[in-house]
């Protein structure tokens, strides 16, 4: 739960009397909310206008293996190819395994990168690399791409310009969060399964028993509250900002926009059935509501890759499945609702796996060799670029790195390659140093 006060208002007991206004008045009641709100302005000072193409990032965390998805090797020894077969593709002469038979068809509508060099075999790590462009830096902590949009871009209207569904995200190196950019510009989180019955965003809903006007009554406490403290502050300003930020918490909370934003069960049945009724699929589709309403960037996350053990297995029973169905709905509902040109969509992984099989029937780490999917925004559907060794162990052919898949994604959101940050300490600070993928600009 975020802290709504940065600053410290105590009095000899340890809490001040707004606190404990807050303490129990505003959980459930959007509590991050002024934090967020504050990347409005942050965004809006950070530079000139941009094209307004927005982002959705599928993050599968653990590492999912590209030897068994897009990058098969049929004539490789069976230690090597594993147990899954392989099947054609809408591309005549590419191939992909026999587990992803709606990805196969549907190839025309998004581009694979062959040939990622993650440089990092790491959990944790990883998060922060592939979501960044920029490796851990224990001094300099690079903010997630999700972050950059949210300071870079600021507010559409009153939803959060940044939003992330589940939190299967390691955060131990600062992966998927703010970093130098500040918290106002984390994600909003939501960790609510939009396929359960009763699907419920935590922070844009009232409590059991709290109404509209018990609201009101708890906003003109806090105004009174803090009109008593100004008087006494020498630090005015830092109340001005911080009563707008909750007149614009406030107000997302009330907003019929919202409301309806997060009202999956809006939704034709058929639409969510061609999703997948399971939490990746419908997570999809929470998604592209999203960019609907107005966020800019939404992330996807989906855990249980990590793959040492029973790795077929896993993959064919559980993994695959949801994305193998989910991702192809969501481009073609992008589609055929004219958002795809405007919708850059991206499926991001920790790393490859390794060419040969553990003796428990999965693959370990891997850090020479992975994949990297795009989308929308103008990236050419059917592309499949680069190439592995025959064990897909390296690359051997347009070999990219996880700074040019970064910069790439920055161009297609149109902003700036060269964009610079001020870190806390008033550094200059350059977001990424990458370069475009070409093929895909």
């Amino acid at each position: 739960m975020f802290n709504l006060l940065p600053q410290q208002f105590r009095n000899c007991e340890g809490v001040s009397r707004r606190g404990l206004l807050q303490l129990g008045g505003l959980a459930g009641l959007g509590v991050g909310l002024p934090q967020l709100i504050a990347s409005e302005h942050a965004g809006r000072a950070a530079g000139q206008s941009t094209r307004d193409v927005n982002c959705i990032l599928v993050w599968t965390q653990g590492g999912t293996s590209h030897h068994d998805t897009f990058d098969p090797k049929p004539n490789a020894p069976t230690s090597v190819k594993g147990e899954f077969g392989v099947i054609d593709t809408a591309v005549p002469g590419i191939q992909f395994t026999d587990i992803l038979p709606n990805m196969a068809k549907e190839l025309n509508r998004f581009a694979v990168l062959r040939s990622w060099n993650p440089k990092n075999g790491s959990h944790g790590a990883a998060d922060q690399f592939a979501m960044s462009g920029r490796k851990f830096n224990a001094s300099v902590h690079y903010p997630t791409f999700g972050s950059v949009v949210s300071w870079h871009k600021g507010f559409k209207n009153t939803l959060p310009p940044f939003v992330q569904l589940g939190s299967s995200v390691d955060q131990r190196f600062g992966g998927g969060l703010a970093g130098i950019l500040g918290l106002e510009h984390n994600a909003f989180e939501i960790l609510a399964d939009p396929n359960g019955k009763n699907f419920n965003v935590r922070d844009i809903s009232f409590p059991t028993g709290v109404t509209s006007k018990r609201v009101d009554r708890r906003k003109r406490m806090l105004t009174a509250m803090d009109n008593l403290q100004r008087q006494a502050d020498v630090q005015a300003g830092a109340f001005d900002a911080l009563d707008e930020h909750f007149k614009a918490a406030f107000d997302m909370i009330t907003a019929p926009e919202t409301k309806t934003a997060f009202k999956i069960e809006d939704e034709p049945d058929s639409l969510r059935d061609k999703y997948g009724r399971h939490k990746f699929g419908q997570n999809c589709l929470l998604a592209r509501r999203m960019i609907e309403s107005g966020v800019r960037f939404v992330t996807v996350t989906d855990g249980g890759w990590d793959t040492h053990q029973n790795n077929f297995k896993s993959l064919k029973s559980s993994r695959i499945p949801p994305v193998d169905q989910g991702l192809p709905a969501l481009l073609t509902d992008l589609e055929d609702r004219g958002m795809l040109d405007s919708t850059l969509v991206v499926w991001l992984t920790d790393f490859g796996r390794t060419p040969k099989i553990n003796s428990a029937s999965g693959r370990d780490h891997w850090a020479s060799a992975g994949f990297a999917i795009m989308a929308g925004a103008g990236v050419p559907g059917g592309s499949v670029l680069g190439a592995t060794d025959e064990e897909g162990g390296r690359p051997i052919r347009d070999e990219y790195l996880s700074a040019d898949i970064a910069a790439t994604i920055y161009r297609k959101l149109g902003m700036r390659t060269d964009l610079i940050a001020q870190a806390p300490d008033g550094r200059p600070v350059r977001l990424i140093e990458g370069h475009p993928i070409k093929e895909w600009i």
